[in-house]
């Protein structure tokens, strides 16, 4: 185990895609490796030295779809972090971590009521003042909010990289909906990189009944084996289709029409309408995916049906020693899920995923510089 690095090496986004608004002339994004010095520890900051980070849908907005992020760039993303400790704490020196997706501030009314995860203040690697993302061999980070991971058993330590937001994520969207045991569930995006943890946690969670759905049908044929107890493939269908093909599995299985509570992971437009046409009487619909088109809904349904439209935004640090619990009693699989790449195809692996979409498996980047 190194010690404090000499400089902090880092792939950062210089400039992202987007076009020229006077000529209309394409700017070309550009992502780069470069050295920054490593910054002054405070009191109760460590130095980790990233095992992996992984490669996320919101990574691919802010270099492909110029979604605003707090920095201008220059600015290294990554926000799905796994290292280990190597300088700061004593206390936590050589311990193996998780650095959760999102880092509360503790003090402000949004902390002080639970609901920290969407804390204004809060620190999320990759994205916030004060903090660089970890597309990076070392990050520094407070101590307050990491996640110890103890025994990690068969995982390597870059795999657990997943766990900061692919995983944690829908735990936090379960809590939003108040997931119980005995629920109905539909996960919309059921076979991409959060969706897959979202039917399994419905799952592992107590949910009776999980559908998955999403385009491609041979993914979906995967998620029976993770979560899903009935799948429905969106490709070339109509929402009325999909609707009814959900209408026979509910008769045949006898399963009602009220209470469903829908987790739309997609962050497509396309899924987003779906999940809306879907939503009935007394259900949930929780947007956990993000994207940039806008959807037309007749907000008096809402009232008609007594039913609820809910967002949800990360996952609260408090939470993942539950989740990294889960993962590791194998009720949450993420083995299946993990492709581990080097970091230095960064650039060619966010241009093979934005071509292709979400992959089979979640990429994680491993430094090699």
């Amino acid at each position: 185990m190194a010690g404090v690095p000499s400089t902090i090496k880092t792939w950062q986004m210089v400039t992202p895609w987007g076009k020229n608004k006077e000529t209309g002339e394409v700017i070309e994004g550009k992502l780069a490796m470069t050295e920054i010095p490593v910054p002054e520890l405070k009191e109760g900051e460590v130095i980790v030295e990233v095992a992996g980070c992984g490669v996320c849908h919101t990574d691919l907005g802010y270099f492909f779809d110029r979604v605003p992020t707090v920095c201008k760039p220059p600015l290294t993303l990554g926000h799905e972090i796994s290292g280990t400790v190597v300088a700061g704490d004593p206390k936590w020196v050589g311990k193996e971590v998780v650095i959760p997706a999102v880092m509360p501030c503790r003090k402000c009314d949004l902390c002080k009521t639970g609901r920290g995860n969407r804390c204004l203040a809060q620190l999320m690697p990759g994205n916030s003042l004060g903090i660089y993302g970890g597309f990076s061999s070392h990050i520094v980070v407070p101590t307050i909010d990491l996640c110890e991971i103890r025994n990690r058993g068969d995982y390597p330590l870059e795999n657990y990289a997943v766990v900061a937001d692919a995983v944690t994520t829908p735990y936090q969207a379960a809590k939003r909906a108040d997931l119980q045991p005995g629920d109905n569930v539909i996960v919309i995006g059921a076979t991409g990189g959060v969706g897959v943890y979202m039917a399994q946690m419905a799952k592992a969670l107590g949910a009776k009944t999980v559908i998955g759905m999403a385009r491609n049908p041979e993914k979906l044929q995967r998620a029976l084996n993770y979560g899903c107890d009935f799948v429905i493939s969106t490709q070339d269908k109509t929402n009325k289709d999909v609707a009814g093909e959900f209408g026979a599995i509910r008769k045949a299985n006898g399963l009602p029409g009220a209470f469903w509570k829908i987790f739309e992971v997609s962050g497509t437009k396309a899924g987003q309408d779906l999940g809306l046409d879907l939503l009935s009487f007394v259900g949930k619909m929780v947007v956990v995916g993000f994207g940039m088109s806008k959807s037309e809904f007749m907000l008096s349904r809402l009232m008609a049906f007594d039913a609820e439209l809910i967002g949800t935004w990360g996952c609260l640090p408090e939470y993942y020693p539950i989740v990294l619990g889960m993962v590791q009693s194998k009720k949450i699989d993420i083995d299946p899920f993990v492709e581990v790449r080097p970091m230095s195809t960064i650039a060619a692996t966010f241009d093979e995923i934005h071509k292709a979409g979400s992959p089979a498996k979640r990429v994680v980047l491993k430094p090699d510089f």
